[in-house]
Formats: C-alpha cells, sequence, structure tokens
C-alpha cells in the first residue's frame, strides 16, 4: 500500500516546501540548502534549513546522509 500524506517542510525564511518538489539537497555544516524549482538552482534559488532554527525539518531530510 503506497502511502499518500504529504510532507511539508519550514524553511528559515518561513516558508514551506512539498518534500515531492525537492529536486536535490546539499549540507553544509549544520545546514542544508534545498532546491525545488523544476529546472534546477544555484547557491541564490535554494532555501535553507538550518538545524538550530528548524530542527524537525532539518532532521527529517539529515536522515539521507547518515
Amino acid at each position: 500500500m503506497e502511502n499518500n500524506t504529504t510532507v511539508y517542510l519550514k524553511t528559515d525564511d518561513n516558508k514551506i516546501i512539498n518534500e515531492k518538489h525537492i529536486r536535490w539537497v546539499k549540507k553544509i555544516s549544520e545546514c542544508l540548502q534545498v532546491c525545488v524549482k523544476s529546472n534546477g538552482c544555484n547557491t541564490e534559488d535554494t532555501h535553507k534549513i538550518c538545524k538550530l532554527n528548524n530542527l524537525d525539518s532539518y532532521n527529517n531530510l539529515n536522515k539521507h546522509f547518515e
């Protein structure tokens, strides 16, 4: 059975992103840069999720780096 639950993540700039729209994630120290643009991102186009500011969202994505 497929899980159809939509997961939303809060970013440091108080935006909410849908986990299904993430294209890539880059880990930098205790922060994650997240790209949600369909045609890709450069570092200025990403959303930042830091452990200090958004622990739940950070942990949700960071588990893929362990």
